[in-house]
């Protein structure tokens, strides 16, 4: 036999209200980066840098007084010393950083879509016999050199396009929140 365990009428409304409130947050953080978008980036940026901050303050602490040993001393020691200095130097210049990190990663989304895109074509070139009609794989291969060469050349335009789209997920997930935190206050209202 499996025991319920009774929620109240009021904790049920809790939860409705905080599940409106993420609703809410993530609603404010899909606006400003639809919005500004690389405004937005820079903020992911420096969260970032404190992230870097607060891990390798944490783990230089741990490894002197909580005891953390791990089987390569140094090496947490230099690891997490440069992740505090990394951080430090991100919330120093988080411009520059932006402009790094996103160049950075726009060239590796770049040059990866390049290779798939050169894939699929001399794939679909070599094995053509193998296939009905090749010219959608080679379509494919070419909106991927397309989208390779974007990311290579204007990698601040492409991560600012992604900040766009990740804004509007966040538009789209807090809307789902608000009709989540809706019925929950419905059945709260029930109990």
């Amino acid at each position: 036999m499996e025991a319920r365990m009774t929620v109240s009428a009021e904790t049920k409304r809790r939860f409705a209200l905080a599940t409106a409130l993420r609703g809410a947050l993530m609603l404010l953080a899909g606006l400003y980066a639809i919005i500004w978008p690389t405004e937005a980036l820079t903020v992911l940026v420096l969260a970032g840098g404190i992230l870097l901050i607060v891990d390798g303050a944490l783990g230089l602490w741990s490894l002197t007084f909580g005891g953390g040993k791990s089987g390569n001393y140094w090496f947490d020691v230099v690891s997490n010393a440069l992740s505090l200095i990394l951080g430090v130097l991100i919330l120093i210049s988080p411009l520059l950083a932006t402009i790094f990190t996103v160049t950075f990663l726009s060239s590796l989304v770049g040059i990866a879509a390049l290779v798939v895109g050169v894939m699929q074509i001399w794939v679909v070139v070599r094995e053509r016999e193998s296939y009905a009609r090749i010219w959608p794989v080679v379509l494919s291969g070419v909106s991927y050199i397309l989208l390779g060469l974007v990311f290579l050349f204007f990698p601040l335009l492409s991560a600012s396009i992604g900040v766009i789209f990740g804004g509007v997920l966040l538009v789209i997930f807090a809307f789902g929140l608000f009709g989540w935190a809706w019925r929950l206050y419905q059945r709260s209202k029930a109990a």
